[in-house]
Formats: C-alpha cells, structure tokens, sequence
C-alpha cells in the first residue's frame, strides 16, 4: 500500500473535529511523502490545517450539514503544547474567574505557557498563549495549581475571605484536602502577601 494510501486510511479513523499532529504519521513514510499526502488531502478538503504541522477533519453541522465546524482553538493550542512537551494552563484571572473568586470572565481567552508566546485561530476564536516564568506552574494539573494561579491574579486587599472558601468548595475538596492546599499555598513565597489571610480561612475551617 503506498504512503498516500496509508496516510489516507490512518486519516479517516480519526475524530471529526478534533484537532491531530502530523507527527504521528511520520511513521508510514519519508517526511516528504507524509508531508505530500497530507497536502493533497487538504486540497481534497477531508482535511484542514488549523496550524503548522496541525489538521482536523472537518464535522458537518447536524442542523446545516452543509456548514463544516472543524476545531476549536483550544484544542488547537492544546495540541500544540503537548507535541511540544510545553505546560500549558488556564492565566491566573481565567483560574480565579472558574473558582468564584471574580465574577467578570477575562475578555480574551489567555493561557500560561512554557513555550513561547503565540497565537491561535480557527474560523472567528482566538487564543493567546503567553510565556511566562516557570514557577507559575507549580502544581500544574492538581487543585492547589488552580487555586495558586487564581490568587497570584488577585489582590489580597481587593479579594474576600469568603471567596476563597467559595474556591475552595469548586474544588470539590474535603476539609482534609482543604488543609493541605491551605498549607502548600501559605509556604509558598510568591504568595507572602496571602499568608494572613489563608490563615484565617484556615481557621474558619477548622476552628
């Protein structure tokens, strides 16, 4: 079966709509015959390039199959991060916003990243992802990460006892656990100025 052929075949097992890395496929055939049949499915259409080395395969509308959704540029940046081996993460006011701790939603859909600093977009959604130092991702995919971005955001002086406690409750955390994020968040130098009042959220919690 030619590298054309394979590629095809490999190419309509995958998810309609979900972004996927050329990467993958380099094991069929030579990069340039992978690259080539790649191309060739683009300009077929059963194919888009939604970034460099990225593709999906377009998914009709249900209601207006004649309309073609592809992928979101979430997943887009996602999938970028993870062929790259870079961390990726909700920015600090995007945590604090999905844990009650602010209630305007950021304007622009902004992620945290190891890799360098780039933009997204598919059809009319953009996502920006910015480099920032890598101490900001400390706990990167457990509860205390979340939290920890969210406050690093804020202010002390402008945020709530009650907002933390409220954070703390979407976290989905049992007193136990609770505790232990309290803690590892009080330890951390970058959050000096949130000490006093991790510590009374603290207390509130295990009077």
């Amino acid at each position: 079966m030619s590298v054309s052929a394979l590629v095809a075949n490999r190419v309509s097992r995958m998810r309609r709509g979900t972004p996927f890395s050329i990467e993958g496929f380099y094991t069929l055939g030579t990069t340039a015959s992978v690259q080539k049949a790649m191309s060739r499915l683009a300009k077929e259409e059963k194919i888009i390039r939604v970034a460099k080395g990225i593709y999906s395969r377009p998914k009709p509308l249900k209601s207006i199959p004649s309309i073609k959704m592809i992928a979101k540029a979430e997943e887009v940046a996602k999938t970028w991060a993870r062929i790259h081996h870079y961390k990726m993460v909700p920015q600090g006011l995007e945590a604090a916003y999905r844990l009650g701790m602010q209630t305007q939603a950021p304007m622009k859909s902004i992620y945290w990243t190891t890799g360098p600093t780039r933009e997204f977009k598919v059809g009319n959604e953009v996502v920006q992802v910015h480099h920032v130092a890598k101490n900001k991702f400390q706990w990167a995919n457990k509860p205390e990460g979340a939290l920890f971005r969210g406050l690093l955001a804020l202010s002390p002086e402008h945020t709530s006892e009650s907002s933390l406690r409220i954070a703390l409750i979407r976290l989905q955390l049992t007193k136990g656990e609770a505790l232990k994020v309290i803690s590892k968040l009080q330890k951390n130098a970058m959050l000096a100025l949130w000490k006093h009042k991790l510590e009374n959220v603290e207390r509130s919690l295990f009077p």
